[in-house]
């Protein structure tokens, strides 16, 4: 992330050194004259409600359980957070690579090795938390995306949406005809000479085209963030026009969805009353979770046979150019909301702000609540559980710890240690 978001940082000041007002950590990134606090500041919030989106994925009651308002909040949750991230996630290169300007030179130089190291380090941890949690979790998926974007961080932001546009159009096409190949024994192949799949549920196909968040369609979500990392969200013509760009990419694609696929178009694999941890539904070739603590079985062969018209759906994680383009188009409307509401309502800025500390360590806040789900055993996401009890406290939990944390430090726990290890890039010449 940037600064202190998941997998993502910028370079805030010394961590041992007393907080100066907290604004966010990419208040320490450079950027255009006169920047305005409330665009940082709003997309620290936006971070924030993506963290507890995913809480609400991993820690709530399944879709069929809930109703009237509950239900949307579930269903919203459902994909959509993970999209947020990574929309995110690109915005976040941007912070690293040189904001409304790419670094050139030296700093270019040394910027892309910081990145090159954050990837591995994410891939690596993401790798061993997937051991445990299975294929629901996102941090190698991160690392992945990271290094698949490095020779973009130098593009303006009319080329990176093309680009964007470019891949929601064309990949999740290929993507159904790639895995219509894999075979149960082409993929066994494959995953024979993997070692990350020695280690986990997750390989190197998964983390390509076959887990929850494949890098062949999802890359679409982290350049647009790239895009909109270029642009000046301090801007009131450029949020009037995002905010209007991103209504019109949630109707229409939701909307011809609706249209061409009929009532069931948008429906999620959670309403079946298995939700699974990563988002509730599949993408082509990845199979559904089966519970526990999120995990999903990714077991060799196990690859449904989905027709065509699948692709016209536009359920969360389907994985469609419908579901793409109209879950972009509500990342685009969280950022820009959360954005326009830091700006001009100070005194909402004041009150939101432990929310707003989770937003700068979600690095931290997203893998401590997989560690507290297990030292507490805290039901899953499943048809089991009923109750949003759980789901409040882990929310309240995670706003209390980084409130208290962020008076004394300007990163989070593994915010810190995920900065420390990209101190080497310092000696790029």
């Amino acid at each position: 992330m940037t600064q202190t978001q998941l997998p993502e940082e910028t370079s805030a000041p010394q961590e041992n050194s007393p907080p100066q007002p907290r604004t966010s950590p990419e208040s320490a990134v450079p950027a255009s004259p006169g920047p305005s606090m409330g665009r940082l500041v709003g997309v620290d919030l936006a971070r924030a409600l993506a963290v507890f989106g995913m809480y609400v994925v991993h820690i709530g009651p399944p879709l069929s359980a809930t109703s009237g308002v509950a239900s949307w909040i579930r269903y919203i949750s459902d994909g959509h957070s993970s999209v947020l991230f990574a929309t995110l996630a690109g915005f976040s290169l941007m912070l690293l690579a040189g904001r409304r300007e790419p670094k050139t030179g030296l700093a270019g130089r040394q910027a892309k090795v910081r990145i090159a190291i954050r990837a591995v380090v994410l891939l690596a941890l993401g790798t061993v938390m997937a051991m445990e949690y299975g294929g629901v979790i996102i941090l190698g998926f991160y690392g992945v995306y990271f290094l698949l974007a490095l020779p973009l961080v130098r593009l303006r932001a009319k080329t990176l949406a093309i680009i964007a546009a470019a891949f929601a159009l064309v990949t999740p096409q290929l993507a159904f005809a790639l895995t219509s190949l894999l075979t149960p024994s082409v993929q066994q192949s494959i995953n024979t000479y993997d070692p990350l799949r020695h280690l986990s549920e997750v390989g190197v196909l998964d983390l390509l085209l076959t887990g929850f968040y494949p890098a062949l369609t999802w890359m679409s979500f982290v350049i647009a963030g790239m895009a909109l990392g270029r642009l000046d969200l301090s801007s009131g013509t450029v949020q009037r026009r995002l905010a209007a760009f991103g209504a019109a990419l949630t109707a229409t694609a939701y909307g011809m969805s609706l249209l061409l696929a009929g009532p069931g178009a948008l429906r999620s694999t959670a309403e079946g009353g298995s939700s699974s941890g990563g988002s509730g539904s599949a993408s082509f070739g990845s199979m559904p979770s089966s519970g526990g603590s999120g995990s999903m079985p990714l077991d060799g062969g196990s690859f449904p046979d989905m027709p065509a018209s699948s692709l016209l759906a536009a359920g969360p994680h389907s994985g469609t150019t419908f579901d793409i383009i109209g879950s972009l188009g509500v990342a685009i409307l969280v950022i820009v909301g959360a954005t326009v509401l830091m700006d001009r309502l100070p005194r909402l800025r004041r009150l939101a702000k432990p929310v707003i500390a989770v937003g700068t360590m979600s690095l931290t806040a997203y893998v401590g609540h997989f560690v507290a789900q297990s030292v507490f055993s805290t039901p899953a996401g499943t048809g089991t559980q009923q109750s949003w009890v759980p789901l409040l406290m882990y929310v309240l939990g995670a706003i209390v710890f980084a409130t208290i944390w962020s008076r004394f430090f300007r990163r989070g726990p593994l915010e810190y240690l995920l900065n420390t290890a990209t101190k080497p890039a310092k000696y790029i010449r």
